[in-house]
């Protein structure tokens, strides 16, 4: 019989190890997560951000004070609250617990919100309801920000060596002479497809060590339910304790637009495997830093008001990075011995990805990046090209790819260029989208349409020192 409830036993901010410790049980089962920080990385910035020697000692006797602050405190507590989905979904209980954890009305919302939605995909694949969740604990007045002792200027950049991060890092960088990077890894074993696409940013890397409760890596030992949990939320809130810790006044994320689309509907409920990368978890976990943090870091996407296509469009022109960013998800398994050091060119990551850069890079070029496995010239890859455009029998994939019509944009324009004439299976799903899209049958439709796709759509929060002149703000 499963646990009724699931329950939030406590963290720690381990001041002499260098690392927030989280504490959770379900039942006589108890998990334990770690996540330590290393010291400021040396760096070579340029001089506006002071002298290398001086700025070095001074980052580290600041890091090291901000240790024993409230708002380390308060940063850690958040990254407590929304680590624990990661435990929870073994059981995925009715109750969860928050223990002698007070938390305002605001922040038990944001929690259900959190949970409900950011585990649809684990509810929808598991044959779950989890609308009826609830979370009980001691309630507290909106709780009073504690003191972050950011510095301006000082951007940081989650960075995972994908198309969308490596784009994000590339424009940040040009805006802000102080970037830095972060990466997230695991303890003693780093990815070398981050490593070699970071080293070539020329930035310095900030950086974290997540220790998983070793109980959840092999759920069938356990007889634990296993499936997605929203992992950018628990990341941000990594990057969070980092920003504050390091004095970083921003978390710049990379997460564009089409991570808000729903990857199904059940019923009349939205199914988004990005949930965590939509406008709606941006949004709601900005008001919970700022009920935090004063000031709080300020964290936003600085893709969100753009589209795959554009930045593929982006990445294309950044010749540099070619041989080393890295979308596919093979090359970042748990398991070292099944971690690929290329492309696998099978994978609906690896097919979207050649995809939204078919129509900006020749088919030579996309055959040297994916290493002689370029997805588009493997013909029994069909099937995951028609579930990407929306002209199969399926849903989209359950992965971080972009929505239909900038998918369909994608093929019709990479089937324009003389260099894919012969590319029999792009033409046939070219034919499909023209089916399937009676609007954009008309030229002069479909270049409209791409010209929207290429255009940012203005809703995002990217503070003005960041942003394109011509780009519209909201927030």
């Amino acid at each position: 019989m499963r646990p009724d409830r699931f329950v939030y036993e406590g963290y720690e901010l381990d001041t002499a190890q260098r690392r927030v410790v989280c504490h959770y049980a379900l039942g006589d089962q108890r998990f334990t997560e770690e996540v330590t920080f290393e010291p400021p990385p040396r760096s070579t910035q340029a001089e506006s951000c002071g002298s290398p020697e001086r700025g070095r000692d001074d980052e580290r006797r600041a890091w090291d004070q901000a240790w024993g602050s409230a708002g380390a405190d308060a940063a850690a507590r958040i990254l407590y609250l929304l680590a624990g989905i990661s435990y929870y979904k073994t059981a995925a209980p009715s109750v969860i617990d928050l223990g002698d954890t007070a938390t305002s009305e605001e922040e038990r919302t944001f929690l259900r919100t959190y949970y409900v939605e950011g585990l649809g995909e684990f509810a929808y694949r598991n044959g779950l309801d989890l609308t009826g969740l609830e979370i009980v604990g001691p309630g507290a007045r909106t709780r009073r920000p504690a003191h972050a002792p950011l510095r301006p200027g000082r951007p940081l950049v989650p960075f995972g060596a994908g198309i969308d991060s490596v784009v994000t890092a590339d424009h940040v960088a040009r805006r802000a002479a102080c970037t830095s990077l972060f990466v997230v890894s695991r303890a003693g074993d780093r990815f070398s497809a981050i490593e070699n696409a970071a080293a070539m940013t020329g930035l310095p890397v900030v950086r974290a060590d997540r220790r998983i409760d070793p109980s959840v890596l092999h759920p069938e030992d356990h007889g634990f339910l296993n499936g997605h949990v929203p992992v950018t939320g628990i990341l941000s809130a990594v990057a969070v304790v980092a920003a504050v810790l390091g004095g970083h006044d921003a978390v710049v994320m990379s997460n564009e637009r089409s991570a808000s689309v729903p990857t199904l509907w059940d019923g009349d409920r939205p199914v988004n495997h990005q949930w965590s990368k939509s406008a709606a978890f941006e949004s709601a976990f900005r008001r919970l830093l700022a009920e935090s943090l004063t000031p709080a870091p300020e964290y936003f996407s600085y893709l969100r008001a753009r589209s795959e296509l554009w930045v593929a469009r982006e990445l294309a022109g950044l010749g540099r990075y070619h041989g080393v960013f890295r979308s596919c998800n093979r090359a970042f398994a748990i398991d070292p011995a099944r971690r690929l050091d290329h492309w696998c060119g099978t994978c609906d990551k690896c097919c979207f990805v050649d995809l939204v850069l078919a129509p900006y890079l020749g088919a030579a070029q996309l055959s040297q990046i994916f290493g002689g496995r370029e997805p588009l010239s493997n013909a029994t890859l069909s099937a995951n090209f028609r579930a990407l455009v929306g002209t199969g029998d399926g849903p989209r994939p359950f992965e971080c790819v972009g929505d239909e019509p900038e998918s369909r944009a994608a093929v019709l324009l990479a089937a324009a260029r003389p260099d894919r004439a012969r590319t029999a299976s792009l033409q046939a799903l070219a034919e499909e989208v023209r089916a399937a899209t009676a609007r954009w049958r008309d030229p002069a439709s479909q270049e409209a349409a791409v010209h929207r796709l290429l255009e940012s759509d203005g809703g995002d929060f990217v503070p003005a020192r960041y942003r394109d002149p011509e780009d519209v703000a909201v927030g």
